[in-house]
């Protein structure tokens, strides 16, 4: 492309005509279908009546013009858009780097000297790669690749993740941030084929058929923040483990990560303290303490911090958490800027079911009492096991409280808060735990910020603490399992479209496993439980997308049967490439003993019964695999998780994790920028399968996730859209349809009353 325009002195406020007419001839040029006339006319008209002042005000003309066009039938002005923006971004990068306007991309080596001494970049990448290597690696950088980005897309990357100096001027251009990205993610490989590594990371995100987690987009090769999207946090029931745990969480929010948090061990309203009986707050003091803790503590100064709290159904302080985030009742009872999850056993759904009576315990009381404690144990099989049979002995004995309400009161007010305000969450911990293949060493309380994540957690509990003769204070901790996670998605659209699926998941699995060394959390506990369980989450988004190329519609068996092909196929890909890794790197620390090691996860998943009653796997691929990862480990105690992608989707061009659209066309506000977007590829041959989500028949929706999550060792983050007439019969039937259909969790209710704000922590 002729960009000479690009760097012709602005002359009577602005570009000669004819520089302008050259500009969106090449801007539009591609697009054969779009009338360049008229908009060509409509720009010049405007620029004869108010010139612009500057190459920037004429491009941001240029842009706006370009933008107001868009639409369903005419979706392509977003690329003309994103070229116009990427235009005066290299205008602005060569100006404010000092390399040759006629070239989009300067020296990426003196780029990291440069905001190495602005102290944006760390000086590990300079560290760690010689110049020579840089360089051949600068030539790696494809411009042309910055052509897939639609504007809404360039808009997004440029406001939130791509570096600038402290002033905020622009420096870092998108290719150089995936480059930068690669080379931080293979910085430890062996120096013999870390740059074939850090081509290939390179080739995947700048080819947009994967992202990165949101942290990992923003920071890596930084000096500030962290890599990892979220957190999964266990409250202790003491005073000095509650405070410790708000101090943990608020430092991972300083960094940018998102926190769930289990509050189940911690005593109802009403509970002893040290045997004097009655005098307990309950949750709902340490709720509004959490709650300020969210909005004082923001996420690198762009939002306030992410937390998720998760209570049992059988807490006594139920309906006062479920009543929590209402816009009625006592305020002083209410947390606004937190969200809620609710930990749901086989039992209550049951009883909801039959319509019978539920019983309210005190988590403290069941402990003194009972010897053990009630958030412990789950039903090994459906319909019977361990928290089947101490719920009932808790029911029955005659020194412990207990509190008797109907279930279905209790889903009324969980019916009623997501509603109003989306959430609780819900999770379904007896199918998380059955199908949890590290169980040996743990269990699931709760999930993540967004749901998707099912991984051991523990409490971090006080051992000791000491002054030596100096007047040092030594605090002993013993650490529990702090849930980190590790995030990136594959783009299904481009991915499957291109048929990259076996080239696109070994070099994301390595990045994914990478991070994991690589990160600075900043909290024991969490470094501690990262290192033991090598926990990733691989996950993909453009499901809706990929169903309109295709040309499947969404309520339909066929895209059913396609789910469940294509995540089988994306589940052998992951376990694979995680299998060779610990051929490579060696197996995840607690691997022995573990459901990888006997064999029973894959077995549960992917074998049969013959006619002899032998349990079978389904093709000899997965018998192999099987084998192999018995023989020589796997990587990673953890591997796939669906995030909601709302965020880094949007940088990709394509739709949301497997959400269905809102709506064909929209516009996208975020606090620094608007723009039109459209569905991705919509079309003549398209737009008949983009069924939006308030019209879809949610039944399809939780079909498809119920073969999928069949291939997903963590869970999904799904979200349930209902219109706000919805009868309340209906509603819980879609809840009891999902827990049937072996959902580990449901993420928001989107209702059409409803306005909820995206989280961004787990976008990847």
């Amino acid at each position: 492309m002729n960009t000479s325009f690009i760097t012709e002195k602005m002359e009577n406020s602005v570009l000669p005509e004819e520089r302008i007419q050259e500009w969106i001839s090449e801007a539009v040029r591609p697009y054969s279908r779009l009338d360049k006339t008229e908009y060509e006319e409509t720009v010049l008209q405007y620029i004869k009546k108010q010139p612009p002042e500057s190459f920037s005000k004429l491009a941001n003309l240029l842009i706006l013009h370009a933008t107001e066009r868009i639409d369903r039938n005419e979706p392509e002005w977003t690329y003309v858009a994103a070229d116009i923006f990427l235009q005066n971004l290299y205008r602005q990068a060569s100006e404010n780097r000092g390399y040759d306007k006629h070239k989009k991309y300067g020296s990426l080596f003196h780029l990291l000297g440069t905001l190495r001494r602005e102290g944006v970049y760390d000086s590990a990448l300079l560290r760690d790669y010689s110049k020579e290597e840089i360089a051949e690696l600068e030539q790696v950088i494809d411009p042309e690749r910055d052509k897939l980005f639609t504007h809404i897309g360039i808009l997004t990357l440029t406001h939130k993740y791509l570096a600038t100096d402290k002033n905020r001027n622009v420096f870092e251009l998108p290719q150089e941030r995936f480059m930068i990205i690669a080379m931080k993610l293979m910085s430890n490989e062996p120096r013999e084929k870390r740059k074939k590594l850090v081509k290939e990371a390179y080739w995947a995100l700048s080819n947009l058929y994967m992202t990165v987690a949101t942290p990992t987009l923003a920071n890596a090769g930084k000096g500030v923040g962290q890599l990892s999207s979220c957190f999964v946090e266990t409250v202790d029931d003491s005073l000095r483990g509650i405070f410790d745990s708000n101090t943990d969480v608020a430092s991972l929010s300083k960094n940018g990560g998102g926190v769930g948090i289990y509050f189940g061990k911690l005593r109802s309203r009403g509970s002893s303290i040290r045997g004097y009986r009655g005098v307990a707050g309950g949750i709902m003091g340490w709720m509004k303490q959490l709650n300020n803790t969210a909005v004082s503590v923001d996420q690198l100064g762009q939002r306030q911090g992410a937390f998720a709290v998760y209570l049992d159904v059988w807490h006594r302080d139920i309906q006062e958490f479920l009543d929590a985030k209402l816009n009625t009742g006592d305020e002083r009872l209410r947390t606004h800027d937190i969200f809620t999850g609710v930990c749901v056993p086989d039992l209550f759904m049951e009883r909801v079911e039959e319509r019978g009576d539920w019983y309210l315990f005190d988590p403290h009381e069941v402990r003194t009492v009972m010897g053990w404690s009630l958030e412990d144990s789950y039903d090994e099989e459906k319909g019977s096991g361990t928290f089947r049979e101490r719920y009932e002995m808790c029911v029955h004995h005659p020194d412990l409280s207990k509190q008797k309400v109907p279930a279905i009161e209790i889903m009324k007010s969980i019916l009623k808060s997501q509603l109003q305000t989306g959430t609780p969450y819900m999770f379904y911990r007896d199918s998380a735990n059955r199908d949890n293949p590290n169980k040996h060493k743990g269990m699931i309380y709760s999930s993540n910020l967004c749901t998707e994540i099912m991984q051991n957690m523990s409490a971090t509990t006080m051992k000791e603490e000491t002054m030596t003769a100096d007047g040092t204070i030594i605090t002993e901790k013993v650490p529990g399992d702090m849930v980190v996670c590790n995030l990136s998605s594959i783009s299904l659209a481009r991915a499957v479209q291109h048929d990259v699926l076996e080239r696109l998941i070994p070099i994301q699995v390595r990045m994914l496993d990478n991070v994991i060394d690589l990160n600075n959390i900043g909290v024991p506990q969490a470094e501690y439980t990262n290192k033991r369980y090598r926990a990733v989450g691989l996950g993909t988004f453009g499901w809706h997308h990929l169903l309109a190329l295709k040309g499947i519609r969404w309520e339909s068996e066929e895209a059913v049967v396609f789910t469940d092909k294509l995540y089988e196929k994306i589940a052998y890909l992951t376990f694979k490439a995680s299998a060779e890794l610990a051929k490579e790197k060696g197996a995840y620390p607690l691997f022995d003993g573990s459901e990888w090691e006997t064999g029973a996860y894959l077995k549960r998943q992917y074998a049969v019964q013959d006619e002899e009653g032998r349990n079978v796997y389904i093709t000899d691929e997965w018998r192999k695999l099987a084998e192999s990862i018995q023989q020589d480990g796997i990587r990673n105690g953890y591997l796939l998780a669906v995030a909601p992608n709302a965020t880094t989707s949007l940088i990709a061009g394509s739709t949301a994790s497997i959400d269905p659209i809102f709506r064909q066309e929209h516009i996208e506000e975020k606090k620094s920028f608007r723009s039109p977007v459209t569905a991705p590829d919509i079309g003549p041959e398209t737009i008949w399968y983009y069924k939006s989500a308030f019209n879809i028949d949610q039944k399809w929706s939780i079909k498809q996730n119920a073969v999928r999550q069949k291939h997903i060792d963590q869970a999904i983050s799904f979200n349930l859209y209902v219109p706000r007439h919805i009868k309340a019969v209906e509603f819980l039937n879609l809840h009891l349809e999902a827990w049937k259909s072996g959902l580990k969790t449901t993420y928001y209710t989107r209702s059409t009353a409803t306005v909820i704000e995206d989280c961004e922590s787990c976008s990847s």
